[in-house]
């Protein structure tokens, strides 16, 4: 096995399970919420959706952390290492406060723009869910960052096995504090179970080899203005993509009610699939600016350039990776569709169209595995910006595709999600090459795309 390869699939392996553990929390707590009835799962429902969004914010400085110390970590340059994480820490302290004192003084107004101005029973429950989570932001953006750290660090297994942690204590206090404090208990639970979590994150951290050595190097100041120009195009592709996949709901609710509870029933079974997707993209960017930090190092020896086509290696193996996980999983979920939707409990006219969507939608599954895949090339290799171009064209030519072809149902709608995609993955792969030819005479790859 190609020795790139091997190391795409020994980090992103752990950031996989990482992820579903996630995903996992949320589901957690709407079984237990459910039982207090529609306007607690609302509420919480809205909480959570609001959390994901903040979860860009925390990109900003998790997502340049990694790539940085991944960088300096691979030019054995402990200095670097040193001012990547005092960067990262520097910016997650001024953002912070911002976040979590604001969203506590405003939690009502909040409330009620994600409620959607409803003033029913969801308000007051939302209110209180946020009272407590808002304020619960600063745990959950430094465990954003400790896990960011030791992911360039090059461990990924350590931010698995803190994702499991928090999961397995969500799924043994929700229950209890849901019971005693309905909504409040559920986010005093996620919020208190981060926060162990984060404590025994902050002990890897010490007991991390690379870390302790950084942290005796000598001083090279915090570089927080590297780690918010690193992190925020990468923050905000994610904010890009988590925008167009709201205006999809639009698109697709006028299709009527069954074909919106279908297309969010198959939504949620597709992240089996694009969590594979992402943390192929994170093993790759870790991956890619660790290679390209040793390609600095070894440069004034051999003469060569910054790194040849290095990227241009790493990319393949990332593309091969990605796509050798999402054929056999669109397959299944191509033959598996009206067991999975019969798991959901869907009706006979929402299960025609969960059935439907989830057999169409194997060709942009494909090309999404490609272009998240190249996109941590990107990233990694100091890229973002690039792709974050890439990104919005996709997302504006997604929107009125859907809208066109959505007189064909939401086959119509899988045709044009496959369409956009495709359009970003032939104008990635154009910008891979032309990075790969300028690499070759020494160019610097950011210069080259």
């Amino acid at each position: 096995m190609d020795g790139h390869r091997k190391q795409l699939i020994a980090l992103a392996r752990p950031v996989y399970f990482s992820l579903l553990a996630s995903v996992a929390a949320g589901l957690i707590n709407t079984v237990w919420v459910s039982r207090l009835g529609g306007p607690a799962v609302a509420a919480v429902a809205v909480a959570t959706t609001t959390e994901n969004m903040l979860l860009g914010v925390a990109l900003v400085f998790a997502s340049g952390t990694t790539v940085l110390v991944a960088h300096a970590r691979g030019a054995r340059d402990p200095g670097a290492v040193r001012a990547a994480v005092r960067g990262g820490w520097t910016l997650c302290a001024v953002v912070t406060p911002v976040v979590a004192v604001g969203g506590f003084l405003l939690r009502e107004p909040l409330a009620r723009l994600v409620l959607g101005g409803d003033d029913g029973a969801a308000l007051p429950l939302a209110v209180a869910y946020f009272a407590l989570s808002m304020p619960g932001t600063a745990v959950f953006f430094a465990q954003n960052l400790v896990d960011g750290i030791l992911k360039g660090a090059g461990d990924t297994r350590t931010p698995m096995r803190l994702a499991l942690l928090t999961n397995g204590l969500i799924l043994v206090l929700d229950p209890f504090l849901i019971h005693l404090y309905g909504v409040r208990g559920a986010a005093a639970s996620t919020v208190l179970c981060r926060s162990v979590a984060l404590a025994a994150g902050l002990v890897a951290l010490r007991r991390d080899a690379l870390l302790r050595s950084a942290a005796r190097a000598p001083h090279t100041g915090s570089s927080l203005r590297r780690t918010l120009t690193t992190g925020l195009p990468m923050s905000l592709d994610f904010t890009v993509r988590q925008a167009g996949a709201l205006g999809l709901v639009a698109v697709v609710a006028r299709l009527g009610v069954t074909a919106v509870a279908a297309y969010a029933i198959a939504y949620k079974v597709l992240y089996v699939a694009t969590m594979g997707f992402y943390a192929v993209r994170q093993a790759a960017s870790i991956h890619t600016a660790h290679s390209r930090g040793a390609g600095r190092r070894e440069a004034p020896r051999s003469g060569e350039g910054e790194g040849g086509a290095l990227t241009w290696t790493i990319g393949r193996q990332a593309l091969l990776v990605s796509v050798a996980f999402a054929l056999p999983v669109a397959v299944l979920l191509a033959a598996t569709a009206p067991w999975i939707m019969a798991a959901f409990g869907a009706g006979p006219a929402v299960a025609h169209e969960g059935v439907l969507f989830l057999r169409c939608v194997g060709p942009y599954l494909l090309l999404m595995a490609g272009f998240i895949a190249l996109g941590g090339v990107f990233e990694g290799s100091g890229g973002a910006p690039v792709l974050l171009r890439v990104t919005v064209l996709g997302t504006a030519l997604q929107l009125p595709l859907a809208h066109g072809l959505s007189g064909l149902g939401l086959p119509g709608v899988c045709v044009a999600l496959a369409l956009a995609m495709a359009v970003q993955c032939a104008v990635v792969g154009v910008l891979l090459r032309r990075a790969r030819a300028q690499e070759e005479t020494g160019a610097p790859w950011a210069r080259a795309v």
